[in-house]
């Protein structure tokens, strides 16, 4: 009765062409998102609250366990699958709705963040903390959508698989085991629906490729009055600062590549982890050993390969009594490409969202946007990305999100599920 109640509410509200455009059962889940629209913060607290740093594997299993029971609610097979501890990682929610009828869909979230949680907080429509982009709020847009369908009675038959990942954001080794679930979804979908931040009114039917690179220089070392002589050359530090722009001269005509040296350490000593590192000497002591932590980002394979190219061919020119060594590691993320079918998957999210009153959806330019998960799977998928809550200062300690367009995204996902699935 009240489902009906708020429908008629709807229909007096709505503009004629949009009432229109919509048919009677997606009217109801427009009448459904409406009368939980106050429902999204307090879900999205519950997560934002849990501290799921990529590297604290209780706290991911925690928001993976909290996904997967409001999963489970909606008639959804839930289990968190463990990885194995050397990958060091915790593992992730895989949620599958066996239906019957429709195309088989794959919604892709993450349930990890790069920075520590359990930070929310509330101004107005402003929300802060770690997650509430990137991507807790995603998540809960993906499983708000579901919980739409569900309520107006159309989840039922549906068939749609839903991996949340606990380390998209530094992803564990080797990826044939951390994303082995994920591409085994892939394998009986059809589809894939991924909910990164929604950026403006885009889609996003291509994504960059991510390699993480490390670059180790070795210099002699004396006394620092010794420095440019014959006998002790030039030092570490100067063959990095060499390298180093080089790369920014090579890879920064190349449309579409980015190179961040992120961490840099040079000294007597010095040693790198993921996330910092040491050093030791003296002013006065010419630097032995620098070490550089970067990553490489990418719209294709073959320009991966060239700015590879680009940048081992810099190493491998030398300032007098250096020598250097590059290493791309194993833990990248493939380029997304465009395809005909992502495209023809971007034109029904635009159909949708004109239908709703919303405008036009247009696809999102790549080079503003980092690797994802959903490049994995796609291809050989049709898909998109960026069907999630967007945010300002992801990947800072300042993340936030506007709720505004919350009941708005929910919509739009909702009655793309409803049409793909019929």
């Amino acid at each position: 009765m009240r489902v009906s109640l708020l429908l008629a509410s709807f229909l007096l509200a709505a503009p004629a062409a949009t009432a229109a455009a919509l048919s009677s059962d997606e009217q109801k889940i427009i009448a459904v998102v409406d009368a939980h629209r106050d429902d999204f913060a307090r879900d999205l607290e519950q997560a934002v609250a849990i501290d799921s740093a990529t590297e604290n594997l209780a706290g991911v299993r925690q928001v993976g366990e909290l996904f997967g029971h409001q999963l489970a609610a909606l008639g959804f097979e839930s289990r968190f699958i463990v990885l194995p501890a050397s990958t060091g990682r915790a593992g992730h929610l895989v949620a599958e709705h066996r239906g019957t009828r429709g195309q088989r869909i794959l919604l892709i979230g993450h349930l990890d963040t790069v920075f520590p949680g359990a930070n929310y907080r509330r101004e107005g429509d402003i929300v802060h903390g770690a997650g509430t982009g990137d991507m807790k709020g995603g998540d809960v847009v993906m499983i708000h959508a579901l919980r739409a369908l569900q309520t107006a009675g159309l989840l039922a038959e549906a068939r749609i698989i839903v991996v949340m990942s606990g380390d998209e954001e530094a992803p564990g080794t080797p990826l044939a085991v951390v994303r082995r679930d994920l591409l085994a979804a892939a394998g009986r979908s059809d589809l894939a629906l991924a909910f990164e931040s929604a950026i403006d009114h885009t889609g996003t039917v291509a994504r960059r490729g991510y390699v993480g690179w490390e670059l180790e220089v070795q210099g002699a070392t004396g006394h620092s009055s010794g420095i440019f002589s014959a006998a002790v050359g030039s030092g570490a530090v100067f063959e990095t600062a060499r390298i180093l722009s080089g790369f920014y001269e090579q890879l920064r005509p190349m449309d579409g590549i980015t190179c961040n040296p992120a961490l840099v350490a040079g000294g007597t000593q010095a040693e790198l982890t993921r996330t910092g590192g040491t050093v030791s000497g003296k002013s006065n002591i010419i630097a032995q050993r620098t070490l550089v932590h970067g990553d490489l980002r990418y719209l294709s394979a073959g320009q991966l390969a060239e700015a590879r190219a680009r940048m081992e061919a810099v190493v491998a020119k030398h300032l007098p009594r250096t020598s250097a060594e590059l290493r791309f590691l194993d833990d990248g993320y493939p380029a997304m490409p465009d395809s005909p079918e992502n495209y023809a998957l971007l034109r029904q999210l635009d159909q949708v969202s004109r239908d709703l009153g919303y405008g036009e959806i247009t696809a999102f330019d790549p080079r503003g946007r980092g690797a994802g998960d959903v490049a994995f799977v796609s291809p050989p998928l049709p898909a998109i990305d960026g069907l999630g809550l967007g945010g300002q200062g992801e990947h800072t300690a300042n993340e936030s999100s506007d709720l505004v367009r919350a009941p708005e995204l929910v919509k739009r996902t909702a009655v793309l599920l409803y049409r793909l699935t019929r």
